[in-house]
């Protein structure tokens, strides 16, 4: 059995001189004088390295690529790059081999990749909140307990049954404890990127499965430390334990010391700015202290490192931390642990094949094992059987951190070649396989069958309207607190308020993996896929803070100045191409009747429409394709400055029929009953001798709907009818309105087909707002007057029980008042 190049170094270091070339140093070939001097760069230690570090980046990112459509985590791709590169493939040309990885050259990156090893495990530290734990303490434990009865069996059984066949010359006990810490272990950093692709990542089975794996982790290091001091001390069980409890007493004392420098810190730290230069440095070198100490009291370096970074307080320190250093240790030191790795696994050293489907057996058995106790724990808390299933595939996710603690193995020795491989193998190949598996088994179940009328019209008019209000920044609440407030909410017909502040997650995979429910100085302020890391580079956690804290108070002081409105404040941090995913599950979750969107673009101060974000439109358009509520878009102009000057709106609504347009009808027949909204209600119909428009009035039909809201009697509303023969006389007409109303609002008429608007959607700009809203919004149109333009909910045509459990008429009801 042939060794890798890893695999001279290691004996070297133990001393088994006998099996391990010579390999000679020479200071002075650390850089070469040029290559005009006939001087290869290759045969140089820095720019040999610098060349190996440019192999590994391209040929992960090469494979990240290919496996991108898969959806795999970032572990997998950069492991395979390892695989590429080592033994198992590239590794076997010789002349790749001693050309581009030399033996000489490989100490190097061992010692680079373990700085980052270090560094990375300290930035996980940060991300961890303690907090996450001690808030379902009682719950995670039960389940932690329940899962790992059966891997902590298996495990250690299994690893003293196989030892004579697969790891014969090492210690029996340090086997079989650190193959149980393997099979307990649960990837952290995967298990939160997987939650935050399912949007888990704030829900209740999200917040348990992630302080379980903690847990779950912490035991999993425990027997790892004990069995390789085991292993270190050749059987000596005192000794073994004796690491344990001084990795404790080390915890406890880097932790206590670690969370009082810090507070000193920031309270030193002027609030609004960042940390001092000289703070963040003496921090950074601190990570090297603990790990320095945590090696020498024979634990491990990357222990300390963790141990360290978990003590680190959340808040805008650990943001600044992430943020300063983060990109680098992921981006090019973290490669070289994936690439070592690749080194020692070599598929060409098992020669027990055997061996290798006992170990796979084994692992399934202790994977199987672990979902049946989560699921008897989901059923002892009476929670539903999907749930147990999903919580038990999330708690055996793999990843780096299992390849990091099998390293360690293959470093104190407890491992061999082919175990190594082996074990490798199958964590790359179970992780492919659970990530598909949990987004099956975790797909969220429609519970919102029951709640099909989520729109205005068919909403009971004496229950609470439920609604899920939409911003990207400060600057769009007042113009929605003006709508919402002449929308009329009373005691009687009230609001309830979901208030979302949307953030785009433009970060690290790493600023995914931790939930935090502080988002908000508000106390009923809460968050949605929160997390840590901060957003965005320098202040961005800080920023975000402020603007989400600015938004909450303006919906709270809205709530405590308007009568039957309730607000409840939320922040989602997301990436644009997956937000509409967010907002659509939270109004489902919320049983939401209509989701308020603000457009992309915003008015400057010269009367101009600029767009905010690009990305705003598709997250619009997405919104629109998804939603099962109604939807609206509120093109601002304004609004709210129209109504601190005339305190008085003037609204019109633009009538051409279908199911949007009734939606539209509905909502506006609400803001009729308000003193100060003077309402105009123009219909459009077809001339005498014009083709009759062609409109879908499945379930209802529009002159009844215009019959109930003519009859309805009270508050302040004018209907009008204008005779239109085709589009352009429906532009001339909407011209003549130009100018009298501060806020129009119009139907977006998906799937409609009318001579009144025939041939405008080949001059939209943005079809999203259908032909009428699109003109309405349009710079051409006018400057003054703000746009709603609102999609009736999916199931807006159906008949059935309402929310309230009453039968729903076929009627306009929605202002009791009128």
């Amino acid at each position: 059995m042939g060794y890798t190049p890893v695999q001279y170094l290691a004996d070297a270091a133990s001393g088994n001189s006998s099996e391990t070339p010579l390999v000679c140093y020479a200071a002075t070939m650390m850089s070469l004088n040029g290559m005009l001097q006939d001087e290869n760069p290759l045969d140089f230690t820095f720019p040999i390295f610098l060349f190996q570090l440019l192999v590994i980046l391209l040929t992960s990112r090469i494979t990240a690529m290919i496996l991108r459509p898969l959806r795999q985590p970032r572990y997998i791709s950069e492991i395979l790059g390892g695989f590429i590169l080592g033994p198992t493939l590239m590794g076997r040309l010789p002349a790749f081999a001693l050309t581009i990885f030399p033996f000489r050259s490989l100490l190097v990156i061992d010692s680079m990749s373990s700085i980052g090893l270090v560094f990375f495990m300290f930035i996980v530290g940060v991300e961890i909140d303690p907090d996450v734990v001690r808030r379902v303490v009682r719950r995670s434990i039960f389940v932690t307990c329940a899962a790992l009865i059966g891997p902590v069996l298996i495990g250690i059984l299994a690893g003293l049954m196989l030892h004579g066949r697969i790891q014969d010359g090492t210690n029996r006990g340090a086997f079989a404890t650190f193959f149980c810490s393997i099979l307990c272990v649960t990837s952290f950093s995967v298990l939160a990127r997987i939650l935050a692709d399912l949007k888990l990542m704030a829900s209740d089975i999200g917040r348990l499965v992630l302080s379980s794996a903690m847990i779950m982790n912490g035991v999993a290091w425990v027997l790892m430390i004990f069995s390789t001091a085991l292993a270190q001390s050749k059987g000596k069980a005192l000794s073994a334990i004796w690491a344990v409890v001084s990795g404790g007493l080390f915890s406890v004392a880097v932790y206590m010391a670690m969370r009082r420098a810090a507070r000193w810190v920031q309270k030193r730290t002027p609030e609004g700015e960042e940390v001092a230069e000289l703070h963040l440095c003496v921090i950074l070198v601190g990570v090297m202290v603990a790990a320095f100490a945590a090696d020498t009291i024979g634990t491990h370096a990357i222990f300390g490192a963790f141990v360290y970074g978990l003590a680190v307080p959340n808040g805008p320190l650990g943001e600044l931390l992430i943020d300063k250093i983060g990109a680098f240790i992921e981006g090019l030191l973290l490669p070289l642990f994936f690439a070592i790795s690749g080194f020692r696994t070599n598929l060409f050293s098992i020669v027990d094949a055997g061996a290798a489907w006992l170990l796979l057996i084994v692992v399934l058995a202790a994977m199987m094992t672990k979902v049946a106790g989560s699921m008897l724990a989901s059923f002892y808390m009476e929670r539903p059987f999907r749930d147990g299933i999903s919580l038990g595939l999330l708690l055996n996710t793999k990843g780096v951190i299992e390849l990091i603690m099998l390293n360690i193995g293959w470093d104190k020795r407890v491992l061999r070649d082919q175990t190594f491989t082996i074990l490798v193998i199958i964590s790359v190949v179970t992780t492919t396989m659970i990530s598909p598996l949990v987004k099956v088994a975790a797909k969220p179940s429609r519970r919102f069958v029951a709640y099909k009328r989520r729109t205005i019209r068919w909403w009971n008019p004496e229950s609470e309207l439920r609604m899920l209000v939409c911003a990207h920044s400060s600057r769009e609440v007042p113009s929605l607190i003006s709508l919402l407030d002449i929308s009329h909410p009373t005691k009687r017909s009230p609001f309830f308020l979901y208030s979302l502040y949307l953030v785009e997650l433009t970060g690290r995979a790493s600023t995914l993996f931790v939930v935090n429910t502080n988002s908000s100085a508000s106390s009923s302020s809460t968050t949605l896929d929160s997390h840590r890391a901060a957003p965005n580079a320098g202040g961005g956690f800080i920023r975000h803070q402020t603007e989400s804290e600015h938004i909450s108070h303006a919906f709270e002081s809205y709530e405590q100045h308007a009568g039957g409105v309730s607000v409840q404040s939320l922040t989602a941090f997301s990436q644009y191409s997956s937000m509409h995913e967010d907002i659509i599950a939270l109004s489902e979750d919320k049983h939401c009747a209509l989701i308020l969107l603000p457009f992309h673009k915003h008015q400057t101060i010269d009367g101009t429409m600029e767009v905010t974000h690009p990305a705003i439109r598709t997250l619009n358009q997405n919104v629109l394709a998804g939603a099962s509520c109604s939807v609206g878009i509120l093109i601002d102009r304004s609004l709210a400055g129209t109504g601190a000057r005339a305190q008085r709106y003037n609204v019109a609504l633009v009538f051409i029929g279908g199911p949007d347009d009734r939606e539209a009808l509905a909502y506006a027949d609400r803001l009729a009953t308000h003193p100060g909204v003077a309402l105009t209600v123009v219909r459009f119909l077809p001339c005498i001798g014009s083709p009759p428009p062609v409109v879908d009035v499945a379930g209802e039909n529009d002159d009844e709907c215009l019959a109930q809201f003519q009859a309805g009697g009270g508050g302040e509303a004018e209907y009008v009818e204008r005779m239109v023969g085709n589009a352009e006389e429906t532009v001339a007409m909407l011209r003549e309105m130009e100018g009298r109303y501060d806020l129009y609002i119009v139907g977006i008429g998906k799937g409609m087909s009318s001579p009144f608007t025939a041939g405008l959607k080949d001059w939209s700009e943005c079809e999203e707002l259908g032909p009428i809203g699109d003109l309405l919004a349009s710079p051409d149109f006018g400057s003054r007057s703000s746009v709603l333009v609102l999609q009736s909910g999916k199931y807006g045509e159906e008949s059935g029980e309402d929310i309230n459990g009453g039968t729903v008429a076929v009627s306009m009801t929605a202002n009791p008042g009128r």
